[in-house]
């Protein structure tokens, strides 16, 4: 199958051909049609899947045809980075079609608040917004949605987590009833669903590549202590000379302490929420152009950014959600491309780490440390309190094995394991090991929910020029 498929506009097409669009990727070869016969849509894909065209090319073959200068389309974003992303996007495909766009978020200047207003007021077609500043804009009085057809939720599970739910739902009162509504989420827990009941009239669903993590990946882990994960970073950067590296911390306080230790030897910046959103647009700006070569930054960067080209990812802390490992992982290895990815995982993480294998349903390498780092802690997977993973199936079992119920002698919520092995005595061929020098008191752990799974393929897009731009008189 290829675009043509879809008897896009004449001009559409052509851009697309001009862009090398060829063959859709799985999310967009179903979804596309979905929207073009404008049905409601709720459609589970992550980050990489080519999701932004599979809603933003239906959305504007079909303003193509409508009257020009009026607010067609309204699609929300969890932060500033994702809205900037798909109007970049939106900016390559409507360049062939004279369709104008503008986003809308918060943290700029009163400049910027002015722009956003006036080309909301004057008749841009698309708006992409982050729900906040939306809010404060609709609170003014000044618009008019009443020609609004499409709205679009990007990222819905990201805008859940983030508190946006009752926003979204204060937005979707001043539009139009009668409209189309298209969800996009990369996962689709129960809230998600419930959500969607709220706002969509009868949707089809989608759901494509859940956990898995791009082919072109290669895949691998160090088992540190965190003293050693600073000189770690360090020789990993130093045996190549990456144009393009991402490093993942848990936190911005980390994020700023590792980019004041890198910065001695390597061109590097910190991206994080402390940051104005001029420096933090100059920063991204700068690491697409290739101007900087590593970017430090939390999961605020493990979505909506698009950059052709990274070479490696390092989550210098392992992500405690599963499926933030393969949003990280999906920066790297996009448009058939081959790329990197290392994670450093501490003792403590090791069942996290653990989680994160069970749910891309596969072992990943562990790499010994460089000659002249002392040995790590012992890590074997599925040997870190909990039961391993087995057979093709992805995910694990909620029903634990025989005498696991009260391994090592344990009560539900115990103080401390006082003493040695308790479970000394037992006979159970079932259990699992312990490896030697681990603590046997870890934390309950929740299990997650097995997920479906699919394949895609990315698409080597390049975007134009913006054709209409806002006045920035």
């Amino acid at each position: 199958m290829d675009f043509s498929s879809f008897n896009f506009d004449p001009t559409l097409q052509e851009g697309l051909d001009a862009m090398g669009f060829k063959e859709p990727t799985p999310i967009q070869e179903k979804a596309i049609p979905t929207i073009l016969a404008k049905k409601d849509l709720i459609a589970c894909a992550q980050t990489g899947t080519g999701k932004t065209a599979a809603f933003i090319l239906p959305i504007l073959n079909k303003i193509s045809k409508s009257p020009a200068g009026k607010l067609n389309t309204l699609i929300l974003a969890p932060t500033r980075e994702l809205a900037l992303q798909i109007d970049q996007q939106i900016q390559g495909f409507a360049y062939f079609l004279g369709i104008s766009s503008i986003p809308v978020y918060g943290g700029g200047d009163g400049i910027v608040w002015e722009q956003q207003k006036r080309a909301m007021e004057t008749g841009a077609e698309i708006i992409v917004a982050t729900p906040g500043r939306l809010i404060a804009l609709l609170a003014g009085g000044k618009m008019n949605l009443s020609s609004l057809e499409h709205l679009v939720l990007d990222e819905a599970d990201r805008m859940m987590d983030m508190g946006f739910s009752d926003d979204i739902l204060k937005i979707v009162n001043y539009l139009p009833k009668d409209r189309q509504t298209v969800l996009f989420s990369a996962t689709m827990p129960p809230k998600i669903r419930q959500f969607s009941m709220k706002i969509l009239k009868d949707p089809e669903e989608i759901s494509i590549a859940i956990g898995k993590t791009a082919e072109g990946v290669t895949q691998g882990m160090y088992s540190v202590y965190d003293p050693q994960k600073e000189d770690l970073v360090r020789h990993v950067l130093s045996k190549k000379d990456y144009e393009a590296v991402i490093i993942f911390a848990s936190t911005k306080e980390k994020v700023k302490s590792l980019y004041r230790v890198l910065r001695k030897k390597f061109d590097v910046e910190a991206f994080h929420s402390d940051l104005e959103q001029i420096n933090r647009e100059k920063i991204m700006s700068a690491f697409k152009n290739k101007k900087v070569k590593i970017l430090v930054g939390t999961d605020i960067i493990s979505r909506g950014i698009d950059v052709v080209g990274i070479e490696l990812v390092i989550n210098y802390d392992t992500p405690g959600d599963p499926e933030d490992y393969v949003h990280r992982v999906g920066r790297t290895a996009r448009a058939d491309m081959e790329g990197e990815a290392l994670t450093f995982v501490n003792q403590k993480d090791q069942q996290k780490f653990d989680r994160i294998q069970d749910l891309i349903g596969m072992e990943i390498n562990q790499i010994p440390l460089p000659e002249g780092f002392e040995k790590g802690p012992n890590y074997i997977y599925g040997e870190s309190g909990r039961k391993k993973f087995s057979g093709k199936k992805k995910g694990y079992s909620n029903k634990n094995s025989g005498g696991n119920k009260h391994r090592n002698g344990k009560k539900r919520y115990p103080p401390r394991n006082k003493g040695g092995n308790s479970n000394s005595g037992h006979t159970n061929h079932h259990s699992t090991k312990k490896k030697e020098g681990q603590k046997t008191n870890q934390p309950n752990q929740q299990k997650p929910s097995n997920q479906k799974q699919g394949t895609e393929k990315k698409s080597n897009s390049k975007f134009g020029q913006r054709k209409n731009v806002v006045d920035k008189k």
